[in-house]
C-alpha cells in the first residue's frame, strides 16, 4: 500500500513537472541570461562603442522585453527553446521525487509532530528540497549552461551530450555540482512556499466543505482546483520574492569559466561589483513564468493524485 502510494506521488509530481517546464520554457531563458554576467549580448551597439570592458557592469542592465526582442532578432525563437531537452529530463523525476519525498516526510514527521501542522509541512518541504537538489543538480546544470550559450541565427548549437563533454573536461565531475550550494540555499524558498500554500490551501477546502456541508457524496469540482491553483500562485510569489537572490548566484555558479566560487564569495561579490540590485535581476521576468508554472505544477499533481483515488 505504502509503495503503491509513493508510486502515484512519483507520477503525479512527475506529471505536474513536465506540464510546467513545456508552457514556462521561453520565460526560463529569458530569466537566466537576466541573471548572468554576460550582459554585453544585450547593451546596443552605441552603449559598447562609449563603455571600456572595465566598466561593462556598471551599464543599467536591460529589461526582459529587451532581452526577449534581441533573443529572437539575433538568435531565432527556437533559441526560447535552449535547453528544454535536460529540462524535461530533470523536471519529471526532479519533482517525482521532491513530491514522493514530500509526501513520505510528512505522513513520517505527522507520527511525531501535531499532524497537518506548519512545522510538519516546513520540514517536509526542506527534506524533499535536500533530496530533489542532491540527487538532480548536474541535469540543471546543463540546462543552465545551454541556455546561457548564444550563437547568432543559423549558427550550430552545442547540444546536452557536448556541453556534457565540456562540462568534464573543463572542471571533472565537481563541476556537475556547481551551484549546489545556492540551490540548497534556496531550500528557504521551497520551505515558504509549501507553509503558505498548504495554510492557504487548508483554509480554503474547509472553507468549501463548508459551504457543502449537508451534500451527500460531495466531490471536488473545477473550482477547487482552481483554489488550489490561486494557493500555490500566491504562495509561490511570496516565497520567490523573498528568496529570490539565490536564483542569481545560483546561476552565476554555474557559468562556464566565471569568477565566482562559492555562495558567499559571490553574495559578496555581486553587490560589491554591481550594487544590490543586481542580486534580484530577473525578478519579474521570474515570477511571470513561476507563478503560472507553480500553479500548473501543483493543479495537475493534485488532479492527478485526487482521479487517482489519493
Amino acid at each position: 500500500m505504502i509503495q503503491t502510494d509513493t508510486l502515484v506521488h512519483l507520477f503525479a509530481g512527475g506529471c505536474g513537472g513536465t506540464a510546467g517546464a513545456i508552457l514556462t520554457c521561453p520565460l526560463e531563458v529569458v530569466k537566466t541570461r537576466l541573471q548572468s554576467s554576460s550582459i554585453t549580448l544585450y547593451i546596443s551597439e552605441v552603449q559598447l562603442s562609449t563603455v571600456n570592458g572595465a566598466s561593462v557592469a556598471r551599464v543599467a542592465p536591460p529589461g526582459p522585453v529587451h532581452c526577449f526582442k534581441t533573443i529572437l532578432a539575433r538568435e531565432g525563437p527556437r533559441s526560447f527553446f535552449r535547453g528544454l531537452a535536460p529540462n524535461l529530463v530533470g523536471v519529471a523525476p526532479s519533482r517525482a521525487i521532491y513530491f514522493a519525498a514530500y509526501s513520505a516526510a510528512k505522513k513520517k514527521l505527522s507520527d511525531v509532530l501535531e499532524p497537518d501542522s506548519t512545522p510538519v509541512h516546513m520540514l517536509s518541504a526542506a527534506m524533499a528540497g535536500f533530496t530533489a537538489i542532491t540527487a538532480t543538480n548536474p541535469i540543471w546544470l546543463i540546462k543552465t549552461r545551454l541556455q546561457l550559450e548564444t550563437r547568432n541565427r543559423g549558427e550550430r548549437q552545442m547540444n546536452a551530450i557536448e556541453c556534457m563533454r565540456r562540462v568534464y573536461r573543463t572542471d571533472g565531475l565537481r563541476g556537475f555540482y556547481k551551484g549546489m550550494s545556492a540551490s540548497y540555499a534556496g531550500i528557504s524558498e521551497t520551505v515558504i512556499h509549501f507553509a503558505i500554500y498548504e495554510g492557504i490551501k487548508r483554509k480554503l477546502l474547509q472553507s468549501r466543505a463548508h459551504d457543502r456541508m449537508g451534500e451527500e457524496g460531495a466531490v471536488k469540482d473545477i473550482s477547487d482546483f482552481v483554489a488550489i491553483m490561486l494557493a500555490a500562485a500566491t504562495s509561490k510569489m511570496c516565497a520567490s520574492s523573498i528568496a529570490y537572490p539565490h536564483e542569481v548566484i545560483r546561476t552565476r555558479l554555474r557559468e562556464e569559466g566565471s569568477k565566482y566560487r562559492s555562495f558567499f564569495q559571490t553574495l559578496v561579490t555581486v553587490p560589491r561589483e554591481e550594487g544590490y540590485r543586481a542580486l534580484y535581476r530577473g525578478l519579474a521576468t521570474h515570477l511571470v513564468r513561476q507563478i503560472p508554472n507553480t500553479a500548473i505544477v501543483m493543479a495537475t499533481y493534485e488532479v492527478v493524485v485526487y482521479f487517482l483515488g489519493y
